[in-house]
């Protein structure tokens, strides 16, 4: 049977792929939009039938971050669901389909003084986008990543097989922990249909506590404040080429604490500090995520934050990021070419793996990400060609785009 006709056949909404619907330039021949978990184990049945290399989308805002899809059959659209499952406030627990936005998650809790401890540095950001990429912002420091909340998921594999793992499901796949497994793996594993997460209350109060200094500042002030009992929420820092550093201090906490905390990190950044209540802090990456402009993520041990920022800012990249936890971003030159950002790439995977860290590409023009190695070196890449091949041998969901061509 045709895969349209099968499609058809299980009442799945499906259509003919458009110029919108591209991925890396590539228009897929069918989008398929399942309204259940249960249609997309049936709309995974009929593609891996029909051998037809699939992509999976949520609202298309990191489409573009890994390697370059080599080819496309079927856009696996999961904008049909977007429900929230349950909430148990008492628990501090939250089920919801892959397809919600995380804005639209974050809404709903809020009534209920909770919230999901993560940022949406990329707006339009959905609850399976999240978890594919493992985006995350100022406030992993405190709560972690998508990874550290992921309690439970329901993920579909390549052949159309259903499987759970975690809170509030009795099946697990033998031997592998979904959670951690799904997180990162940028959709080339199986399709996250829901997600359990561990929830926060929202504090009571908050504010930052910002100050400005010189570059080779940067290193001695980081130092001081890491070594405070601030407990800061996050600790982020704005480094334009050729400027000063923007350093921000995020106290999060009761109404009765926090201001005496804000008073006790102004005094650890001495006369240089401004005093912020309205966390208008620039929580968005450097770099646009239009598929314009070139973003590296940058990880290094803490004592390297302000090497790596040096070095990256004498490239011409403006970075910013969580130096409480040694990841940054960086964006390029909006003019930068191949040869320029694989120089900047050879330069800093350097000087980052000296430091316990790594350089990969997220976002970048098409031409760019063909042009140069996205991922760089992964000493675990014959562990997850083996992941591969276990999750789906016939290499159906989005090959190519990950780690060593996985």
């Amino acid at each position: 049977m045709d895969l349209l006709e099968d499609l058809r056949s299980h009442d799945i909404d499906v259509r003919a792929g458009t110029s919108d619907d591209a991925v890396d330039g590539r228009v897929p021949r069918l989008v398929a939009r399942p309204a259940s978990t249960e249609q997309v184990a049936a709309t995974m049945r009929a593609a891996h039938a029909a051998g037809a290399v699939t992509v999976v989308r949520g609202n298309g805002t990191k489409l573009r971050w890994g390697a370059p899809a080599p080819e496309l059959d079927l856009l696996l659209d999961l904008g049909g669901m977007q429900q929230l499952l349950e909430h148990q406030p008492g628990d501090l627990i939250v089920r919801a389909e892959a397809g919600m936005p995380l804005a639209d998650l974050q809404e709903h809790l809020r009534s209920s003084g909770q919230r999901l401890g993560v940022d949406e540095p990329v707006a339009g950001t959905t609850l399976g986008g999240l978890i594919a990429s493992n985006a995350s912002g100022p406030r992993r420091l405190h709560t972690g990543t998508a990874r550290d909340l992921l309690i439970g998921v329901t993920i579909v594999l390549a052949d159309g097989t259903i499987a759970h793992s975690g809170g509030k499901v009795v099946k697990n796949v033998a031997g592998y922990d979904l959670c951690k497994l799904m997180t990162g793996s940028f959709g080339t594993l199986a399709v996250v249909t829901e997600a359990t997460f561990r929830l926060h209350p929202t504090p009571a109060a908050s504010g930052w506590a910002t100050v400005q200094v010189a570059p080779d500042q940067l290193e001695p002030m980081l130092e001081r404040l890491c070594r405070t009992q601030l407990a800061p929420a996050a600790l982020e820092i704005d480094a334009p080429p050729g400027e000063s550093v923007t350093i921000g201090t995020l106290i999060e906490g009761t109404v009765a604490g926090v201001p005496g905390r804000l008073a006790a990190a102004r005094a650890e950044i001495a006369d240089h500090a401004e005093l912020r209540d309205d966390l208008d802090w620039p929580w968005r990456y450097p770099f646009s995520t239009d598929g314009t402009q070139s973003g590296l993520k940058i990880t290094c041990r803490l004592g390297a934050v302000a090497t790596l920022t040096a070095a990256a800012t004498n490239l011409g990249l403006h970075v910013r990021g969580s130096a409480g936890t040694g990841v940054l971003y960086a964006a390029a030159p909006s003019a930068a070419g191949p040869a320029d950002l694989a120089d900047a790439l050879t330069s800093l995977r350097a000087l980052a793996a000296d430091h316990g860290g790594s350089v990969v590409v997220l976002d970048a023009p098409r031409e760019l990400r063909g042009a140069v190695d996205v991922w760089g070196p992964v000493p675990a890449t014959a562990i997850m060609r083996r992941l591969k091949e276990q999750f789906d041998p016939a290499r159906l969901l989005a090959p190519g785009r990950f780690v060593g061509g996985i």
